[in-house]
């Protein structure tokens, strides 16, 4: 084994950063080498060993760096480490191995003029996951065109070469979609993506070769496609944080240190992509004990005067799993 060479390998780290703007849930993308034509990517840099005793500091590092933005909670997502993820046929160069991170920030004025000189810009998450957003009721898209077009892949025949399920694509779809009376669940965003790629209906699908994408000729248009398998990491992260506001009080690193109540149900909204009842939400905002007044007020609301709130950090020593486990009408 020793006389037989030596793959290098380059780790890089990939960073789905997310900030609220009131109503939008927003997520930091960066147009390779400047170009506005080209697929835009998540924020990436590379792992010194060197100078980064941690892969979480190498990020926070290059983060902060590159962005002049703060980052709060960091968690990592997944590693994702397959051979032509970044590479073209014939390429010999070195093997890219890129760890996937969700981290959060609040939205700084500040930052503006530097994300700009770098090409970097804040999306609106839907505007890549559309069906993902049922505030204002079932999303269209899903009855109109998602829905129809994997029912029938899933009741077609499967490709011989596609790799072995443990469920077959019929409950698959139900458990993912929703399908015959099963709820919506908005922590299956990864999986619901994970299918639309699987049956050929991104344009990542397309790009990547599979049959499923390639026989279909026009494919829809479902959400605004990314660089490499970009969408599938901010997808990742989606799911992720959807399911942590449950158990952790993560939604107050992306509060300013002062909100009303009106504001943080919004935010939980936005992230959750469901309409939550106002008296409910109180309510459980009141027992969960996560907030306390501050005893100033603002009219920032546009209405009458609105009691300001902060964060209880006590809370995080006295309970386990302090988080808000919202539900919704979907």
């Amino acid at each position: 084994m020793s006389g037989l060479p030596r793959t290098a390998i380059e780790i890089g780290l990939n960073a789905a950063i997310v900030a609220v703007d009131r109503l939008t849930p927003l997520i930091l993308v960066t147009a390779p080498d400047g170009r506005t034509d080209a697929l835009e990517a998540l924020p990436f840099g590379p792992f010194d060993p060197i100078a980064h005793r941690t892969l979480e500091i190498g990020l926070r590092s290059w983060v902060e760096e590159q962005t002049a933005l703060p980052l709060g909670h960091v968690e990592q997502l997944y590693t994702f480490g397959d051979r032509g993820r970044h590479a073209t046929r014939g390429d010999t160069g070195p093997h890219a191995l890129s760890v996937g991170y969700l981290a959060l920030t609040r939205l700084s004025p500040d930052s503006e003029e530097t994300l700009s000189h770098l090409g970097a810009q804040w999306r609106p998450w839907y505007c890549f996951f559309p069906w993902e957003d049922w505030r204002a009721g079932r999303p269209a898209v899903l009855d109109e065109v998602i829905l129809p077009l994997l029912r029938e892949w899933a009741t077609a025949r499967p490709d011989g070469k596609a790799p072995a399920r443990a469920l077959p694509r019929e409950v698959r779809l139900r458990l993912a979609f929703g399908e015959d009376e099963a709820p919506w669940d908005e922590e299956r965003t990864l999986d619901r993506y994970e299918l639309l790629y699987e049956a050929g209906l991104l344009e990542e699908a397309r790009r990547d070769g599979r049959s499923s994408a390639l026989a279909r000729g026009k494919l829809p248009a479902l959400g605004r496609p990314m660089r490499y398998d970009h969408r599938r990491i901010v997808a990742t992260a989606i799911s992720r944080l959807r399911a942590k506001l449950k158990y952790r009080p993560v939604v107050f690193e992306l509060m300013p240190e002062e909100f009303t109540l009106t504001e943080l149900q919004q935010t939980v909204e936005a992230i959750s992509g469901r309409h939550l009842h106002k008296q409910n939400f109180r309510r459980l905002v009141e027992n969960a004990e996560l907030v306390e007044p501050t005893g100033a007020l603002t009219a920032r609301t546009g209405g009458r005067p609105a009691a300001l709130f902060r964060f209880r950090r006590d809370i995080l020593q006295e309970r386990p799993a302090p988080g808000l486990r919202v539900g919704g009408r979907a």
